[in-house]
């Protein structure tokens, strides 16, 4: 996305040159199209994150082309990523897969006609994403188990919002399925412009807090999320946050010790 845009990005490239030096960090860039791609590789990134919108019209909003357009520039940068003999790694997200703000309802059928496509065009792996919060555990879970039928394992990640109330749930139930791996922002800070009302992905410190509940390692530190939450509270003061873990706390239930291990 050019800096004159978004200027917030323009400083990219020098943060995943740090984030390159933190050991076992997988460095992932979103890229809108073809010249946000070439500039991952460049910088050397692990991850390139492309989105492609189910919905026709948000899609046309969010990317000014159809998810077909999207679908012919994935096998473009397939081919430019291949070309550079680049080791980065291209994962597509499947925006508004359960609902759209503009569009309304988003058939399954048509998700799985996009990620089938998306595949063929050369991506490594898939993801589903509730963007505008729109699910409910039951479609997470329905969506999910029919999604592993046309992609296998290279379906890999759930992407949720917690705009009403649901996106541990959705969580929870992604995770039935066998999804491992999840998008999360500290204090749900973030949205979509085309999703009113909508906040970031679920909470980061919620979600380290959830799998460390269970026993799940993630190596997160959670009292050093939520000291980092309350950090980032003062730097962008009069943001509205998100997420619960902060106000609570860790229960007394859960043992010091446990919560050094997970995040160990």
């Amino acid at each position: 996305m050019p800096a004159k845009l978004l200027p917030q990005l323009a400083d990219t490239a020098e943060l995943v040159a740090f984030a390159k030096t933190l050991p076992g960090l997988v460095t992932s860039v979103l890229v809108p199209n073809l010249k946000g791609a070439e500039r991952a590789i460049e910088v050397e990134a692990d991850r390139m994150l492309l989105p492609l919108s189910v919905s026709h019209a948000h899609s046309l909003a969010n990317m000014r082309r159809t998810p077909d357009e999207v679908v012919a520039d994935i096998a473009r940068i397939r081919a430019a990523r291949d070309a550079a003999g680049s080791k980065c790694e291209i994962e597509i997200g499947m925006s508004t897969a359960f609902g759209c703000t503009i569009q309304g309802r988003v058939e399954p059928a048509e998700v799985l006609r996009l990620m089938q496509a998306a595949l063929d065009a050369g991506a490594d792996h898939v993801g589903l994403a509730d963007t505008v919060g729109y699910a409910d555990p039951r479609m997470v879970r329905d969506l999910f188990e029919r999604c592993f039928k046309v992609a296998g394992n290279q379906l890999a990640c759930g992407h949720f919002h917690d705009t009403r109330g649901l996106g541990i749930a959705n969580v929870m139930a992604a995770l039935d399925t066998g999804i491992t791996r999840f998008d999360a922002c500290l204090a749900g800070i973030g949205g979509c412009p085309h999703a009113p009302g909508a906040s970031g992905n679920v909470a980061t410190e919620d979600l380290a807090y959830l799998f460390a509940s269970m026993g799940m390692e993630t190596g997160l530190d959670i009292e050093q999320l939520v000291t980092l939450r309350a950090r980032v509270a003062q730097w962008l003061d009069g943001e509205t946050l998100h997420g619960t873990l902060w106000r609570a706390g860790l229960p007394k239930t859960m043992r010091r010790d446990v919560v050094a291990e997970i995040g160990a």
